[in-house]
């Protein structure tokens, strides 16, 4: 396995979407529940592909190519996958963008921190609606679980996330990390 901690903003993007993709490939049933209540498994695909485009359009940012919608999961994001790394790609992917939350940072960060950490928990949750184990590096679990805990109780305030539940004692970094985001562990 890749240490994705090793990597730049765009080669991580695109070991993680890599893993997704190869997860989204496995799914045989994609109106499978998750370990997100109320969501299935198409509902993982739907989100990022909703989510992205706006959340950009927001900095300043349009990411041309993205489907859109998710009525055919695996291959939207096949398309979702294309125009972020077109994006991160390109020259001016460093370039400073200004969002409310974060203030000025360069783009290819903004996405790393948002887009690719979400495309890595969510790996976890379709994975685990079809009872796939997905292989996930368990340091940049344990880094993202880190940054996620520093946010204190404005992580639960945001909505984005469950109520922490406590891991068995054995967890390994990746499902400790999905246990604190509110994920069933043993979904």
């Amino acid at each position: 396995m890749t240490d994705l901690t090793a990597l730049d903003p765009a080669a991580r993007h695109r070991a993680v979407a890599a893993t997704f993709a190869e997860v989204s490939r496995s799914i045989s049933d994609w109106d499978a529940p998750t370990p997100v209540p109320e969501w299935r498994a198409r509902d993982v695909v739907s989100h990022l592909v909703e989510w992205l485009p706006g959340f950009l359009e927001s900095v300043g940012v349009e990411l041309i190519g993205a489907p859109a919608n998710a009525v055919a999961p695996a291959e939207a994001f096949g398309l979702l996958t294309a125009a972020v790394q077109g994006l991160l790609d390109a020259p001016d992917a460093d370039r400073i963008v200004s969002t409310q939350m974060m203030g000025e940072l360069p783009l290819n960060q903004l996405v790393d921190r948002f887009y690719t950490a979400d495309v890595f928990m969510h790996t976890w949750d379709l994975a685990r609606s079809n009872a796939i184990t997905p292989d996930l590096d368990e340091t940049f679990a344990r880094g993202l679980h880190t940054g996620l805990e520093s946010m204190g109780e404005m992580l639960q305030q945001s909505g984005q996330f469950g109520a922490p539940i406590e891991p068995p004692a054995d967890s390994d970094e990746v499902v400790s990390l999905m246990a604190f985001i509110g994920r069933d562990p043993a979904f």
